[in-house]
């Protein structure tokens, strides 16, 4: 593990007590950061994002990195049929995931410890890749989408979302000041039409969207 690995790490396992406040701003502190960091909800982006998998799918999804599971939980809870994979770096993260789906008695899940730059999958593995949150901390990021594209199979699915820069200066100040120093968000940072550009090369359909500074995104391969 090298120092960059290692301080994402370290950042992860001491925020895990806050990560889901944080998120979906549950408390007034939590509130006020998201409206001074983001300007906005997670609201505004997350329920469409989600609507790309649909309600009765039933192939194999990669969801990497997983989290806590705090947005995915509830729509894994309507995907009974689906064969899913939950893969996290940090064991901590992977521990809440896992604690929420046996407490929702979901049980068509897998969770597993790994790293997005190495995937622990054959080629052309799952029907649908879902990244939430994930490619502003991950260190190496042009690897992770070519092996979240590698494990995807022809036809399939890859959506999910992330920061950007160039769209809100508050954003990118705290990201750059705050976020970055910490380890919980990882250079380099990319714009919406870096984005584009990346995902074009990789898929046959490309849709990207954004709010203010997170992007979002469907994918068919």
């Amino acid at each position: 593990m090298n120092d960059i690995e290692n301080k994402i790490k370290v950042a992860y396992k001491e925020s895990k007590n806050i990560y889901d406040n944080v998120l979906t701003a549950n408390s007034f502190w939590s509130k006020v950061y998201n409206k001074l960091a983001w300007g906005m909800k997670d609201e505004d982006y997350v329920p469409t994002l989600l609507s790309f998998i649909p309600n009765d799918f039933n192939g194999k999804i990669l969801d990497v990195p997983v989290g806590t599971a705090i947005f995915t939980a509830s729509k894994y809870e309507t995907i009974k049929t689906a064969d899913i994979t939950a893969l996290d770096y940090s064991t901590d993260m992977l521990s809440q995931a896992k604690k929420r789906f046996e407490d929702l008695k979901i049980n068509n899940i897998k969770c597993v410890q790994g790293d997005v730059s190495n995937l622990p999958f054959e080629t052309d593995s799952f029907d649908l890749v879902l990244s939430m949150n994930g490619f502003h901390a991950f260190p190496n990021k042009e690897i992770a989408f070519k092996e979240t594209a590698r494990v995807l199979k022809k036809g399939g699915i890859f959506c999910g979302c992330f920061y950007i820069s160039g769209e809100r200066k508050a954003t990118d100040l705290i990201v750059t000041k705050v976020l970055m120093p910490k380890g919980w968000f990882t250079p380099p940072f990319y714009t919406k039409d870096k984005v584009f550009q990346i995902l074009d090369k990789l898929y046959t359909k490309v849709e990207v969207y954004n709010i203010k500074s997170i992007v979002y995104f469907r994918c068919v391969k």
